[in-house]
């Protein structure tokens, strides 16, 4: 017999899937949010609300402008792996 607790811990190794679509990168806020919630205030020595809000705010807007030049220039390189240099060799990519 299961118990509640075994349960719980069972759900931890199962990964939850995931699909690559454009509604399931909202998933990414949440964990950019909370990123950028820790590292502040583990950065600052007295959190006051305005300061704190105004850094962590700066932070996640420039962590997901990274990360979407990032998602931009690993597509463009996928894009011309698999598109553009198969028909310049005249061989697959793969």
């Amino acid at each position: 017999m299961i118990t509640a607790a075994a349960a719980i811990m069972a759900s931890f190794t199962t990964p939850i899937q995931i699909d690559t679509t454009a509604a399931s990168m909202l998933w990414l806020l949440p964990l950019v949010v909370a990123i950028a919630v820790v590292y502040k205030a583990t950065k600052v020595h007295t959190i006051r609300l305005r300061p704190f809000a105004r850094e962590t705010a700066l932070l996640i807007g420039s962590i997901l402008v990274f990360i979407s030049i990032a998602a931009l220039v690993l597509h463009g390189i996928a894009w011309f792996v698999t598109e553009q240099l198969p028909a310049i060799t005249g061989s697959s990519a793969f």
